[in-house]
């Protein structure tokens, strides 16, 4: 069985997440199950939300404590929240931030610690670019098939054309395809420098001083 946690904010499309993981799981021929959101509806509160896949019936309904991958929405949760405890050793994250790895790992001694396992991917940038709003759902999908391998590109871009039409389907899977792309090309790397297709974004990474600003949730860096 393969649990994963997604971590984001009211208003962010946590629970439409982890819905979405689940179809892009089924289609793989997985038994899935998604859990909704646990914490306030209340528009910018804390969400957590849930999706198990695994090649026999599952059993539990319980929410996870020990997942193998998670999922990092905001990043202002990364100074006000744990978001990885329970990962399990080997375990894998991705998280929306234009702060590096070892940054992240500073902030949060629980994230993954080898340089493989931990992808950091600037996916308010990409969303803001493709999709036009704040809602960086599968993007970091698309990230999460890059770092995991346990869902395809193909299964992620399926399930938006379920869930979504027009626009919002096709900025959505731009998205996603820019984010897989940004992993593959970055994974164990400390990550810098702009996704393909939005050069005019200038992707530098904040000081170690400047990190309590950027987990404030004030701007990591301004737009060239």
């Amino acid at each position: 069985m393969f649990q994963t946690v997604i971590h984001g904010r009211g208003g962010q499309g946590v629970v439409t997440a982890s819905e979405l993981l689940a179809r892009a799981a089924f289609a793989g021929g997985a038994q899935v199950q998604a859990i909704p959101s646990f914490g306030s509806e209340r528009m910018g509160a804390p969400v957590v939300a849930y999706t198990r896949f695994s090649d026999t019936k599952i059993l539990t309904r319980e929410p996870i404590s020990r997942p193998n991958a998670v999922i990092v929405q905001d990043p202002t949760l990364l100074g006000a929240e744990n978001p990885f405890e329970g990962l399990v050793a080997g375990g894998q994250a991705v998280v929306n931030t234009r702060l590096s790895p070892d940054q992240v790992r500073e902030l949060c001694p629980d994230a993954p610690k080898p340089s493989g396992d931990l992808a950091t991917v600037p996916a308010d940038d990409i969303v803001r670019e493709y999709l036009g709003r704040p809602i960086p759902s599968a993007a970091l999908l698309g990230a999460y098939a890059a770092l995991t391998g346990q869902v395809t590109l193909e299964a992620v871009i399926d399930a938006v054309n379920q869930l979504f039409k027009g626009k919002v389907a096709s900025g959505n899977i731009a998205s996603a395809q820019v984010a897989y792309q940004w992993v593959q090309d970055h994974r164990g790397q400390d990550q810098m420098g702009a996704p393909h297709g939005i050069a005019h974004v200038e992707v530098d990474h904040p000081t170690t001083a400047e990190l309590p600003r950027v987990i404030a949730g004030t701007p990591e860096v301004t737009n060239a």
